[in-house]
């Protein structure tokens, strides 16, 4: 085999396919990244076996064949090289030779034979969501996955899909975070749960345009997103999703109107005084005077009053103050609403318009030694 393209390009590609490559395998061949230039085209291939990118890039074919090169060291060179015309040849017993300008590598590589292709996934009835909508939506949500797999469907996000409209849910036994997508066109019921592995990745990958669309196509283990010159396809995780609509109450005994930004800077100021790993709760108390956020911890303790439009009852109330950061960074409202039950109860901040819901529980500070 043997290929010539832009560093650019094949930088570009090489970090795209990249995030598939497993950091820890028993099979050798899945450290390194697939060349294929058997057909017309210039394929990168990775593939960990749960999530698989393939990419197309510009180049030309002198050669036709394929190789595969342990990512990371490919990865290195390709990106030390200098900013011209790379050559890539292969020959005897899977030698490569990497030349560009007047740098040459000789590595070896391995028999693209070996390697594991993606899944071949039949292609029907795509759904097309822009970029920028998708990238949205993760950035939106993917903070509230739960990070061990102690129960596999946290660490995942639920796609539901209902005629014209997406819903995206998270959780992790603290916190639910929910985002609603109008698509442009009507779809049939269904739902699936993508990894957070997987939607953290291609999320690094799309280049966020509001008029570049993916296609996503589903099967009943896998999903696939298709944009630009790039396929991913990954494992679904398999099973029922938590059937959170028995969590998700309209009722509530108190309603704070509060402006998004001043509640957000509040509680990161509040947060100076929180070491690392310290479980200290912002207590919040909401009168006819307004919102007084307060915390206490071994640094020091921190009182701070916030004007709100309040309806209802007075409380008293306990949060992580990470959790509501968390909310409050993804939420470009000017005004949010803030709706409460009683300190016991979570606690939920939604638009009017129905495209978002977070759900957050609150914490018991009379225990945590005020």
């Amino acid at each position: 085999m043997k290929i010539r393209c832009l560093k650019s390009d094949l930088v570009k590609g090489v970090s795209i396919v990249s995030k598939a490559v497993p950091t820890k395998t028993t099979m050798p061949i899945l450290e390194c990244i697939l060349i294929d230039a058997t057909t017309d085209i210039i394929k990168l291939t990775a593939n960990d076996m749960e999530l698989g990118i393939e990419t197309v890039i510009r180049g030309q074919i002198d050669e036709k064949g394929m190789i595969a090169l342990d990512a990371r060291i490919f990865s290195d060179i390709v990106r030390k090289l200098p900013d011209n015309e790379i050559v890539i040849e292969s020959g005897v017993n899977f030698q490569t030779l990497i030349t560009c300008e007047k740098a040459k590598f000789n590595i070896s590589g391995k028999s693209g034979e070996d390697f594991s292709y993606l899944p071949y996934i039949e292609r029907e009835n795509p759904v097309s969501i822009s970029q920028f909508t998708l990238k949205e939506v993760i950035r939106q949500t993917i903070f509230s996955i739960a990070d061990n797999d102690s129960n596999k469907l946290m660490t995942g996000e639920l796609f539901d899909m209902n005629g014209d409209i997406l819903k995206v849910v998270s959780l992790d036994g603290h916190r639910i975070s929910i985002r609603k997508i109008e698509l442009k066109e009507s779809y049939e019921p269904k739902k699936i749960v993508v990894p957070g592995k997987t939607l953290i990745e291609v999320s690094k990958i799309l280049s966020g345009e509001a008029d570049s669309e993916v296609r996503l196509y589903f099967t009943a283990n896998h999903i696939v997103f298709e944009f630009d010159d790039t396929v991913v396809v990954s494992r679904l995780i398999e099973g029922e999703y938590f059937r959170i609509e028995q969590m998700l109450s309209n009722d509530y005994e108190t309603k704070v109107r509060i402006n998004k930004r001043e509640l957000l800077n509040c509680i990161d100021r509040a947060t100076l005084l929180v070491k690392e790993g310290d479980k200290k709760p912002i207590i919040i108390t909401i009168n006819d005077e307004g919102m007084e956020l307060q915390i206490d911890s071994q640094i020091g303790s921190m009182k701070e009053d916030i004007d709100i439009n309040k309806m209802g009852k007075d409380i008293m109330i306990g949060f992580n103050p990470k959790f509501l950061i968390d909310a409050l960074k993804v939420i470009d409202d000017e005004e949010i609403h803030i709706y409460l039950m009683n300190p016991k109860a979570p606690c939920f901040i939604r638009d009017d318009a129905g495209q978002y819901v977070y759900l957050i529980l609150p914490v018991n500070f009379n225990s945590v030694g005020r």
